[in-house]
């Protein structure tokens, strides 16, 4: 599932200190390959450079 600006996304990634996090996509981006990687605003900070298959959609609340 593609993700596009302003989307409300859950960030899944052990080695990160935003894993399980709900965050919102500021910026995506298209690799040499053909893939999209996003940069995600949290409310203590931003992750950068997220693979597709590291995020989810976020439940509406």
């Amino acid at each position: 599932m593609a993700f596009e600006k302003g989307d409300s996304v859950v960030f899944h990634d052990k080695h990160s200190e935003y894993d399980g996090e709900t965050g919102e996509v500021t910026q995506v981006s298209e690799t040499m390959f053909g893939d999209n990687t996003y940069i995600v605003d949290f409310e203590e900070g931003q992750e950068a450079g997220i693979a597709e298959e590291s995020l989810e959609p976020a439940e509406d609340e």
